[in-house]
């Protein structure tokens, strides 16, 4: 694939990227905040993001396991605990607006697992991938490119 375009103000870029490592600073919890990003771009099917956060995510020591079976979190068992599970599904949640809306019941679950701060942090990091994904698949920019 080619891109369509590189071209990306550079206030944009580093806005971006600052609100995504606020995010993730502030959620405290590095391999999380990759599962989070990697669903989402599982989702949006944005495989330059894809292929970077896999690749933080190993580093990260995130396993192998949860990478293989992110796609099927629901019914991957114990590889994903609870609060893994609540962020996930307020991924999928905020990232298909299906409804118009992320349920109630979801971000119930979600705020029994992180406290306001913490919730606040996966919400906007949420936000930061989504932004980001929509950015790379609208410009088609492929997976491993360096100019972006």
């Amino acid at each position: 694939m080619t891109a369509r375009t590189t071209r990306l103000d550079a206030g944009v870029r580093s806005a971006l990227q600052g609100m995504g490592a606020a995010a993730k600073r502030g959620l405290g919890d590095a391999g999380l905040a990759e599962l989070v990003q990697i669903r989402a771009s599982q989702l949006n099917h944005c495989a330059f993001c894809l292929d970077m956060h896999l690749g933080i995510a190993r580093e990260q020591g995130v396993s192998e396991r949860q990478l293989d079976l992110l796609a099927a979190w629901e019914e991957a068992g114990e590889v994903f605990d609870a609060r893994e599970r609540a962020a996930l599904a307020l991924t999928e949640a905020v990232t298909v607006l299906t409804g118009g809306f992320v349920p109630d019941d979801v971000y119930e679950e979600a705020a029994r697992h992180f406290d306001a701060d913490g919730l606040a942090h996966l919400l906007a990091l949420i936000a930061a991938i989504n932004s980001w994904n929509r950015l790379m698949v609208a410009r088609r920019i492929p997976a491993g490119s360096t100019r972006w």
